[in-house]
Protein backbone atom coordinates (compact mmCIF):
# COMPACT_ATOMS: atom_id res chain seq x y z
CA UNK A 1 0.00 0.00 0.00
CA UNK A 2 2.77 2.15 0.55
CA UNK A 3 4.10 2.41 -2.69
CA UNK A 4 0.71 2.88 -3.89
CA UNK A 5 -0.19 6.15 -1.77
CA UNK A 6 3.22 7.08 -0.83
CA UNK A 7 3.72 8.83 -4.61
CA UNK A 8 1.50 11.43 -4.38
CA UNK A 9 2.56 13.86 -6.39
CA UNK A 10 1.76 16.37 -9.35
CA UNK A 11 0.78 17.08 -12.81
CA UNK A 12 1.56 19.25 -15.96
CA UNK A 13 -0.16 17.90 -18.90
CA UNK A 14 1.67 18.30 -22.61
CA UNK A 15 -0.38 16.90 -25.41
CA UNK A 16 2.34 15.03 -27.31
CA UNK A 17 1.45 13.23 -30.47
CA UNK A 18 4.02 10.61 -30.69
CA UNK A 19 6.64 8.83 -28.78
CA UNK A 20 9.22 10.94 -30.95
CA UNK A 21 7.40 14.04 -30.11
CA UNK A 22 7.72 13.08 -26.16
CA UNK A 23 11.67 12.82 -26.31
CA UNK A 24 11.80 16.40 -27.81
CA UNK A 25 9.66 17.65 -25.61
CA UNK A 26 11.24 16.94 -22.37
CA UNK A 27 12.44 19.76 -21.21
CA UNK A 28 9.42 21.36 -21.33
CA UNK A 29 7.50 19.11 -19.24
CA UNK A 30 7.83 20.58 -15.60
CA UNK A 31 6.31 23.73 -16.22
CA UNK A 32 2.69 23.83 -16.12
CA UNK A 33 0.71 24.25 -18.68
CA UNK A 34 -0.82 26.93 -20.04
CA UNK A 35 -4.41 26.67 -21.84
CA UNK A 36 -4.24 29.31 -24.48
CA UNK A 37 -8.01 28.87 -25.14
CA UNK A 38 -11.24 27.79 -23.52
CA UNK A 39 -11.77 24.23 -24.54
CA UNK A 40 -14.34 24.10 -27.09
CA UNK A 41 -16.48 21.77 -25.65
CA UNK A 42 -16.95 23.88 -22.47
CA UNK A 43 -20.09 26.09 -21.30
CA UNK A 44 -19.18 30.04 -20.75
CA UNK A 45 -20.10 29.77 -17.53
CA UNK A 46 -20.63 27.77 -14.70
CA UNK A 47 -24.46 26.75 -13.58
CA UNK A 48 -25.03 27.19 -9.82
CA UNK A 49 -27.55 25.19 -8.71
CA UNK A 50 -28.89 27.08 -5.31
CA UNK A 51 -32.73 25.87 -4.24
CA UNK A 52 -34.71 28.44 -1.67
CA UNK A 53 -34.70 25.52 0.47
CA UNK A 54 -31.52 24.66 0.31
CA UNK A 55 -31.09 21.66 3.14
CA UNK A 56 -33.85 19.36 4.18
CA UNK A 57 -34.71 16.43 6.33
CA UNK A 58 -35.31 13.04 4.27
CA UNK A 59 -39.14 12.76 5.11
CA UNK A 60 -39.12 16.25 2.48
CA UNK A 61 -39.42 14.79 -0.81
CA UNK A 62 -35.89 12.03 -0.85
CA UNK A 63 -36.68 9.32 -2.62
CA UNK A 64 -33.54 7.54 -2.98
CA UNK A 65 -33.29 3.38 -2.47
CA UNK A 66 -30.58 0.68 -1.78
CA UNK A 67 -27.95 0.49 0.85
CA UNK A 68 -25.31 2.92 1.94
CA UNK A 69 -22.21 1.45 3.69
CA UNK A 70 -20.47 3.82 6.36
CA UNK A 71 -19.25 3.44 9.91
CA UNK A 72 -21.42 5.13 12.64
CA UNK A 73 -18.48 3.83 15.22
CA UNK A 74 -14.68 2.62 14.66
CA UNK A 75 -15.46 -0.67 15.01
CA UNK A 76 -17.61 -2.05 12.10
CA UNK A 77 -18.80 -0.39 8.59
CA UNK A 78 -22.45 -0.10 9.10
CA UNK A 79 -25.63 -0.77 6.48
CA UNK A 80 -28.11 2.20 6.08
CA UNK A 81 -30.92 0.97 4.79
CA UNK A 82 -32.00 3.39 2.45
CA UNK A 83 -35.92 2.74 1.87
CA UNK A 84 -36.33 2.27 5.56
CA UNK A 85 -34.25 5.34 6.77
CA UNK A 86 -32.79 2.45 9.27
CA UNK A 87 -29.08 1.27 9.81
CA UNK A 88 -27.21 -1.76 11.57
CA UNK A 89 -23.16 -2.97 11.89
CA UNK A 90 -21.73 -5.60 9.96
CA UNK A 91 -20.05 -7.81 12.09
CA UNK A 92 -17.12 -9.19 11.46
CA UNK A 93 -15.78 -6.07 9.50
CA UNK A 94 -14.20 -2.61 10.45
CA UNK A 95 -14.10 0.65 8.71
CA UNK A 96 -12.23 0.75 5.58
CA UNK A 97 -11.01 3.74 3.25
CA UNK A 98 -9.93 2.82 -0.21
CA UNK A 99 -10.07 -0.85 -0.72
CA UNK A 100 -13.24 -1.87 0.15
CA UNK A 101 -14.91 -1.74 -3.44
CA UNK A 102 -18.27 -1.98 -4.97
CA UNK A 103 -18.98 -4.55 -7.94
CA UNK A 104 -20.22 -3.59 -10.99
CA UNK A 105 -23.68 -4.09 -10.66
CA UNK A 106 -24.12 -2.50 -7.24
CA UNK A 107 -24.51 -5.47 -5.10
CA UNK A 108 -21.53 -6.72 -3.65
CA UNK A 109 -18.60 -5.10 -2.10
CA UNK A 110 -14.45 -6.60 -1.28
CA UNK A 111 -13.34 -6.25 2.38
CA UNK A 112 -10.58 -7.14 4.40
CA UNK A 113 -11.35 -9.47 7.48
CA UNK A 114 -8.70 -9.10 9.87
CA UNK A 115 -9.48 -12.30 11.60
CA UNK A 116 -8.74 -14.43 8.51
CA UNK A 117 -6.19 -11.93 6.97
CA UNK A 118 -8.20 -12.13 3.39
CA UNK A 119 -9.91 -10.68 1.22
CA UNK A 120 -13.40 -11.36 1.14
CA UNK A 121 -16.79 -10.40 -0.76
CA UNK A 122 -20.34 -10.02 0.59
CA UNK A 123 -23.83 -8.45 -0.31
CA UNK A 124 -24.05 -4.88 0.52
CA UNK A 125 -26.47 -6.05 3.63
CA UNK A 126 -23.63 -8.37 4.77
CA UNK A 127 -25.30 -11.68 3.76
CA UNK A 128 -23.64 -14.56 0.95
CA UNK A 129 -19.75 -14.09 2.16
CA UNK A 130 -16.64 -16.06 0.91
CA UNK A 131 -13.45 -16.05 0.25
CA UNK A 132 -12.05 -14.12 -2.63
CA UNK A 133 -7.95 -14.15 -1.90
CA UNK A 134 -5.11 -13.99 0.74
CA UNK A 135 -2.10 -12.28 0.64
CA UNK A 136 -3.06 -8.33 -0.63
CA UNK A 137 -3.26 -5.26 0.12
CA UNK A 138 -6.11 -4.08 -2.57
CA UNK A 139 -7.85 -5.88 -4.71
CA UNK A 140 -10.43 -4.38 -7.56
CA UNK A 141 -13.50 -5.56 -9.65
CA UNK A 142 -12.32 -6.23 -13.19
CA UNK A 143 -16.00 -7.82 -13.81
CA UNK A 144 -18.63 -9.42 -11.44
CA UNK A 145 -15.84 -12.73 -11.06
CA UNK A 146 -13.37 -11.35 -11.98
CA UNK A 147 -10.26 -9.56 -9.84
CA UNK A 148 -7.27 -7.53 -10.48
CA UNK A 149 -5.05 -7.66 -7.26
CA UNK A 150 -2.19 -5.94 -5.71
CA UNK A 151 -0.06 -7.52 -3.15
CA UNK A 152 2.51 -6.41 -0.32
CA UNK A 153 5.31 -6.45 -2.68
CA UNK A 154 3.87 -4.42 -4.95
CA UNK A 155 3.55 -7.23 -7.68
CA UNK A 156 -0.03 -7.51 -9.38
CA UNK A 157 -2.28 -10.15 -11.26
CA UNK A 158 -5.75 -10.61 -12.24
CA UNK A 159 -7.79 -13.72 -12.00
CA UNK A 160 -10.98 -15.33 -12.16
CA UNK A 161 -13.24 -16.34 -9.47
CA UNK A 162 -12.91 -20.09 -8.79
CA UNK A 163 -10.14 -20.70 -10.90
CA UNK A 164 -6.17 -21.06 -10.09
CA UNK A 165 -4.74 -19.72 -13.16
CA UNK A 166 -3.35 -15.97 -12.97
CA UNK A 167 -2.53 -13.22 -15.36
CA UNK A 168 0.46 -11.50 -13.72
CA UNK A 169 1.17 -8.18 -15.00
CA UNK A 170 4.78 -6.35 -14.63
CA UNK A 171 3.60 -3.05 -12.37
CA UNK A 172 7.37 -1.80 -11.47
CA UNK A 173 6.51 1.62 -10.81
CA UNK A 174 3.05 1.50 -11.84
CA UNK A 175 0.17 2.62 -9.48
CA UNK A 176 -2.78 2.09 -11.55
CA UNK A 177 -3.92 -0.39 -14.16
CA UNK A 178 -6.42 -0.06 -16.64
CA UNK A 179 -9.31 -1.70 -15.67
CA UNK A 180 -9.88 -4.81 -18.08
CA UNK A 181 -6.63 -2.82 -20.17
CA UNK A 182 -2.91 -3.09 -20.90
CA UNK A 183 -2.34 0.64 -19.67
CA UNK A 184 -0.97 2.08 -16.46
CA UNK A 185 -0.03 4.80 -14.67
CA UNK A 186 3.89 5.10 -13.89
CA UNK A 187 5.48 7.52 -11.53
CA UNK A 188 9.30 7.57 -11.33
CA UNK A 189 11.63 10.14 -9.71
CA UNK A 190 12.73 12.73 -12.38
CA UNK A 191 16.32 13.53 -13.43
CA UNK A 192 17.19 15.60 -10.57
CA UNK A 193 16.24 13.29 -8.20
CA UNK A 194 13.70 16.14 -6.29
CA UNK A 195 10.29 15.59 -7.58
CA UNK A 196 8.09 12.61 -9.96
CA UNK A 197 7.37 12.55 -13.60
CA UNK A 198 3.93 10.25 -14.43
CA UNK A 199 3.31 8.80 -17.70
CA UNK A 200 0.49 6.52 -19.28
CA UNK A 201 2.63 3.26 -19.90
CA UNK A 202 1.79 0.36 -22.41
CA UNK A 203 2.01 -2.80 -19.67
CA UNK A 204 2.57 -5.18 -22.66
CA UNK A 205 4.98 -3.06 -24.65
CA UNK A 206 6.90 -0.44 -22.22
CA UNK A 207 8.21 1.77 -25.13
CA UNK A 208 5.00 2.86 -25.52
CA UNK A 209 4.09 5.61 -23.50
CA UNK A 210 2.64 9.41 -23.18
CA UNK A 211 4.48 11.43 -20.87
CA UNK A 212 2.19 13.62 -18.31
CA UNK A 213 4.90 15.77 -17.17
CA UNK A 214 5.62 16.64 -13.85
CA UNK A 215 3.40 14.80 -10.49
CA UNK A 216 2.56 17.28 -7.84
CA UNK A 217 0.55 16.60 -4.55
CA UNK A 218 -2.98 18.43 -4.45
CA UNK A 219 -3.14 18.26 -8.75
CA UNK A 220 -2.52 14.76 -9.30
CA UNK A 221 -5.88 13.36 -8.86
CA UNK A 222 -7.37 10.72 -11.37
CA UNK A 223 -9.92 7.94 -12.14
CA UNK A 224 -10.56 5.04 -14.85
CA UNK A 225 -14.16 5.56 -16.08
CA UNK A 226 -16.59 2.60 -15.44
CA UNK A 227 -15.96 1.47 -18.55
CA UNK A 228 -12.19 1.54 -18.62
CA UNK A 229 -12.18 3.02 -21.49
CA UNK A 230 -11.31 6.92 -20.50
CA UNK A 231 -8.94 8.15 -17.52
CA UNK A 232 -9.60 11.53 -15.42
CA UNK A 233 -6.74 13.22 -14.62
CA UNK A 234 -5.91 16.91 -12.97
CA UNK A 235 -3.66 19.12 -14.35
CA UNK A 236 -2.00 22.52 -13.03
CA UNK A 237 -2.50 25.55 -14.79
CA UNK A 238 -1.85 29.37 -14.50
CA UNK A 239 -4.22 31.49 -13.85
CA UNK A 240 -3.48 34.42 -16.20
CA UNK A 241 -4.25 36.90 -14.17
CA UNK A 242 -2.90 36.46 -10.73
CA UNK A 243 -0.45 33.82 -11.37
CA UNK A 244 -1.43 31.51 -9.16
CA UNK A 245 -1.12 27.80 -9.85
CA UNK A 246 -4.60 26.28 -10.39
CA UNK A 247 -6.02 22.95 -11.72
CA UNK A 248 -7.90 21.63 -14.63
CA UNK A 249 -9.55 18.58 -15.22
CA UNK A 250 -8.46 16.77 -18.61
CA UNK A 251 -9.78 13.07 -19.82
CA UNK A 252 -7.37 10.80 -21.74
CA UNK A 253 -8.51 7.42 -23.73
CA UNK A 254 -5.55 5.26 -24.39
CA UNK A 255 -7.70 4.13 -27.77
CA UNK A 256 -7.83 7.05 -29.62
CA UNK A 257 -4.86 7.59 -32.24
CA UNK A 258 -2.80 9.81 -31.47
CA UNK A 259 -3.56 9.72 -27.78
CA UNK A 260 -3.60 12.71 -25.76
CA UNK A 261 -4.98 14.57 -22.70
CA UNK A 262 -8.19 16.22 -23.83
CA UNK A 263 -8.79 19.72 -21.62
CA UNK A 264 -12.54 19.03 -20.16
CA UNK A 265 -12.74 22.23 -17.67
CA UNK A 266 -11.43 25.64 -18.13
CA UNK A 267 -11.81 27.26 -13.79
CA UNK A 268 -9.49 29.65 -14.72
CA UNK A 269 -11.18 31.73 -16.71
CA UNK A 270 -14.50 30.93 -15.24
CA UNK A 271 -13.88 30.95 -11.35
CA UNK A 272 -10.07 31.79 -10.87
CA UNK A 273 -7.05 29.42 -9.29
CA UNK A 274 -9.01 26.50 -8.03
CA UNK A 275 -7.90 23.02 -6.39
CA UNK A 276 -9.77 19.95 -7.19
CA UNK A 277 -10.62 17.48 -4.44
CA UNK A 278 -7.35 17.01 -2.12
CA UNK A 279 -4.08 15.18 -1.12
CA UNK A 280 -6.05 11.14 -2.30
CA UNK A 281 -4.90 10.82 -5.87
CA UNK A 282 -8.26 8.12 -6.44
CA UNK A 283 -11.35 10.58 -5.60
CA UNK A 284 -12.48 11.81 -8.60
CA UNK A 285 -15.90 10.67 -8.90
CA UNK A 286 -17.34 8.98 -12.45
CA UNK A 287 -21.23 8.50 -12.71
CA UNK A 288 -22.39 5.16 -12.57
CA UNK A 289 -22.89 5.24 -16.47
CA UNK A 290 -19.49 7.35 -16.79
CA UNK A 291 -21.54 10.24 -18.27
CA UNK A 292 -20.52 13.00 -15.53
CA UNK A 293 -17.71 13.27 -12.73
CA UNK A 294 -17.90 14.69 -9.60
CA UNK A 295 -15.35 16.87 -7.86
CA UNK A 296 -14.84 19.65 -5.01
CA UNK A 297 -13.42 22.74 -6.13
CA UNK A 298 -11.62 25.49 -3.73
CA UNK A 299 -10.46 28.38 -4.31
CA UNK A 300 -6.73 29.12 -3.68
CA UNK A 301 -5.80 32.23 -2.43
CA UNK A 302 -2.17 31.58 -2.58
CA UNK A 303 0.69 29.99 -3.67
CA UNK A 304 0.36 27.29 -1.01
CA UNK A 305 -2.57 24.92 -1.67
CA UNK A 306 -2.79 23.24 1.70
CA UNK A 307 -3.37 26.62 3.46
CA UNK A 308 -3.79 29.09 1.32
CA UNK A 309 -7.88 28.10 0.50
CA UNK A 310 -11.33 29.17 0.69
CA UNK A 311 -14.22 26.49 1.66
CA UNK A 312 -14.79 23.79 -1.54
CA UNK A 313 -17.86 23.38 -3.38
CA UNK A 314 -19.42 20.31 -5.14
CA UNK A 315 -18.91 20.49 -9.25
CA UNK A 316 -20.02 18.37 -11.78
CA UNK A 317 -18.92 18.46 -14.76
CA UNK A 318 -20.55 16.34 -18.19
CA UNK A 319 -18.13 14.42 -19.76
CA UNK A 320 -19.35 14.79 -23.61
CA UNK A 321 -20.75 18.75 -23.57
CA UNK A 322 -18.43 20.09 -20.60
CA UNK A 323 -21.26 21.58 -18.94
CA UNK A 324 -20.66 22.58 -15.39
CA UNK A 325 -22.82 22.66 -12.13
CA UNK A 326 -22.04 23.86 -8.46
CA UNK A 327 -23.96 23.75 -6.20
CA UNK A 328 -24.53 25.98 -3.19
CA UNK A 329 -26.29 23.97 -0.31
CA UNK A 330 -23.06 22.93 1.32
CA UNK A 331 -19.47 24.38 1.89
CA UNK A 332 -16.84 22.34 3.12
CA UNK A 333 -14.41 24.53 5.33
CA UNK A 334 -12.33 21.21 5.99
CA UNK A 335 -10.72 19.88 2.78
CA UNK A 336 -7.22 19.29 4.06
CA UNK A 337 -5.62 16.95 3.10
CA UNK A 338 -9.17 15.31 1.92
CA UNK A 339 -12.86 17.20 1.36
CA UNK A 340 -15.23 14.99 2.11
CA UNK A 341 -15.27 11.47 -0.07
CA UNK A 342 -18.49 11.61 -2.25
CA UNK A 343 -20.54 8.54 -3.58
CA UNK A 344 -22.82 8.06 -6.18
CA UNK A 345 -26.02 6.58 -6.21
CA UNK A 346 -26.16 3.55 -8.28
CA UNK A 347 -29.02 5.90 -10.35
CA UNK A 348 -26.74 8.71 -11.07
CA UNK A 349 -29.37 10.91 -8.74
CA UNK A 350 -27.39 11.72 -5.56
CA UNK A 351 -24.53 12.14 -4.64
CA UNK A 352 -23.65 10.95 -0.83
CA UNK A 353 -21.27 12.23 1.59
CA UNK A 354 -20.90 12.84 5.87
CA UNK A 355 -20.45 16.80 6.99
CA UNK A 356 -20.96 18.46 9.98
CA UNK A 357 -23.12 21.47 9.36
CA UNK A 358 -22.93 24.79 10.89
CA UNK A 359 -21.02 23.01 14.58
CA UNK A 360 -24.95 20.55 14.78
CA UNK A 361 -24.42 19.15 17.75
CA UNK A 362 -25.48 15.79 16.19
CA UNK A 363 -22.18 15.89 15.23
CA UNK A 364 -21.07 14.72 11.02
CA UNK A 365 -24.15 13.95 9.48
CA UNK A 366 -25.04 11.37 6.20
CA UNK A 367 -26.25 13.29 3.70
CA UNK A 368 -27.13 12.96 0.32
CA UNK A 369 -27.42 15.68 -2.72
CA UNK A 370 -29.81 15.69 -5.34
CA UNK A 371 -27.75 16.58 -8.38
CA UNK A 372 -30.74 17.74 -10.41
CA UNK A 373 -32.29 20.27 -7.85
CA UNK A 374 -29.60 21.03 -5.75
CA UNK A 375 -31.30 20.11 -1.94
CA UNK A 376 -29.12 18.47 0.26
CA UNK A 377 -31.10 15.92 2.32
CA UNK A 378 -30.15 14.85 5.65
CA UNK A 379 -30.57 11.14 6.24
CA UNK A 380 -28.74 10.46 9.95
CA UNK A 381 -26.60 11.09 12.34
CA UNK A 382 -23.59 10.52 14.22
CA UNK A 383 -21.03 8.87 11.34
CA UNK A 384 -17.74 8.78 13.23
CA UNK A 385 -14.68 10.21 12.79
CA UNK A 386 -12.62 7.40 11.03
CA UNK A 387 -9.11 8.34 9.34
CA UNK A 388 -9.35 11.54 10.31
CA UNK A 389 -12.90 12.05 9.13
CA UNK A 390 -16.11 10.66 8.63
CA UNK A 391 -16.36 8.52 5.76
CA UNK A 392 -19.17 7.13 3.25
CA UNK A 393 -17.29 4.32 1.82
CA UNK A 394 -20.21 2.84 -0.61
CA UNK A 395 -24.02 3.24 -2.46
CA UNK A 396 -25.51 0.25 -3.79
CA UNK A 397 -28.81 -1.94 -4.14
CA UNK A 398 -29.92 -4.64 -1.72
Amino acid sequence: MAQKTLRLNALSVSIIPTVAAIIVLMTYLTAPVRLSAQPSNARSAVETICPREAVRPRADGFDGTGIILTAFDRRAMWVYDVDRGRRYPLPETAPCLGNCRLSPDFRSITYYNSLTQAFNVMHLDGSRRRFLVERAIDIEWWGLDRFFVWTPAHQAYAFTEGSETRQVFAVREIDSVQPNGEWGVRVTVNSAGDGFQRALVNLSNPNRLIALGVDQAYFNARAWSPDGRTLALVAPALEPDSGLQGAELYTLRPEDDPIAPTPLTDLRSMVGAVRINGLSVGDLRWSPDGRRIAFWVTPLTGADPETDIESASIMIVDVASGALRTYCAYRAPEVTPNPPHLVWSPDGAYLAFAANLDDEASGNLLLALDTESGVLYTLSEGVAVVFGQPHVLAWGLK
